[in-house]
């Protein structure tokens, strides 16, 4: 059965409310919202991660966690309605199927709301950063993806995880700092004796590392818990300070390649990668510089939490203005908004006659 509902209203009750849902890796935030202003009343979160199966991220696990911490919050706000409901989930846009089958369904049967927006995180940490107008953001830590909008489409680069790119994240600096220091165990040019150090303070003798990282289910995570040496000992160590200088032209390449082409675009930099601070910043600005001569680097104004309440705020005012996507961002339950074109490529791609588009 199509799980997506007729539109209702736009919330005009001032006591609406509006549910905002962050799920990553390394759990799940739940906030209760005023729907009109988007003020946030109070989160909750949870350091269980969603379970990802055979059929992708199950949708029942997800409920089993936000049914009851909703209808707490609910409960402590006296009971006023729901109008709309945004998820951003780490992986919804690959496996985000059972999700947006069944959470339209549970979600108007709990709450009788019908509005919602299921987003890849990389929307939701658009939306938190930038808000609803065009630019860049690049979303880093243990991977990387760079999205951007011109309000009529998404423009996505990287994010193809560890094996495949995430060129510049955690997870490829502290691969890139390990290889380092195995060369220098090797003799090897381009090693470093520094890493090789730190490398075998954090994970026991070098001969061994192979046999320590290639069983672990984790192993991007285990990578790039090596970023943060790679970062301290950039000042004293040259190797070191190249792979960062590499790693902030690879972040910078992702950027372009997402940007809109309006002069003076926003570019923000979001997530636990760029508090590695200077020594990742510093070739990383003079890179941006470099490729997005025209481009205005802000601060972020909020984490993706905060972008999946203003997504669901968006919602019940009828004001959403960010494009709606097959895999990054569904609507379901209004007909405000229009689906721009899905075209998901790079600006040398776009300057071509005949871009790609999916």
């Amino acid at each position: 059965m199509d799980p997506v509902r007729p539109a209702l209203p736009v919330a005009e009750s001032s006591d609406a409310l509006v549910v905002g849902v962050d799920s990553g890796g390394s759990g799940l935030r739940v906030a209760l919202a005023e729907a009109v202003s988007g003020t946030v009343l109070e989160t909750v979160s949870s350091r269980e991660p969603v379970r990802t199966g055979p059929d992708g991220i199950s949708a029942g696990h997800f409920l089993e966690q936000v049914l009851p911490a909703v209808a707490a919050l609910r409960e402590r706000a006296g009971g006023r309605p729901v109008a709309a409901v945004a998820v951003g989930a780490a992986g919804m846009a690959t496996l985000g199927d059972e999700l947006r089958a069944e959470l339209p369904g549970a979600f108007a049967e709990a709450w009788g709301v019908r509005r919602l927006a299921l987003a890849a995180d990389a929307v939701t940490a658009y939306a938190g950063a930038l808000g609803q107008r065009p630019g860049v953001v690049v979303a880093g830590g243990t991977g990387l993806i760079a999205l951007g909008t011109d309000l009529t489409s998404w423009r996505r680069a990287d994010g193809w995880g560890h094996l495949l790119g995430d060129c510049g994240s955690g997870a490829w600096i502290g691969r890139a700092g390990l290889e380092a220091a195995m060369r220098a165990y090797d003799g090897r040019r381009g090693g470093s004796t520094e890493l090789l150090a730190r490398a075998e303070k954090l994970f026991g003798p070098a001969a061994g590392l192979a046999g320590v990282l290639y069983p672990r289910t984790d192993r991007p995570a285990v990578l790039a818990s090596f970023a943060p040496e790679v970062g301290r000992c950039a000042g004293s160590d040259p190797v070191a300070a190249g792979i960062l200088a590499r790693a902030g032209a690879h972040i910078a390449e992702a950027a372009e390649a997402a940007c809109p082409a309006e002069p003076g675009a926003p570019v923000a930099l979001t997530g636990g990668l760029f508090k590695m601070g200077e020594p990742l910043l510093a070739p990383l600005r003079s890179a941006l510089a470099e490729l997005l001569p025209e481009a205005r680097a802000v601060e972020p104004a909020g984490d993706p939490l905060a972008g999946a309440v203003a997504l669901a705020s968006a919602l019940a005012t009828d004001t959403l203005r960010l494009p709606e996507h097959p895999s990054l961002l569904r609507l379901f339950g209004t007909e405000g908004v229009k689906a721009g074109p899905s075209a998901q490529l790079g600006r040398g791609a776009r300057r071509r006659e005949s871009p790609r588009t999916e």
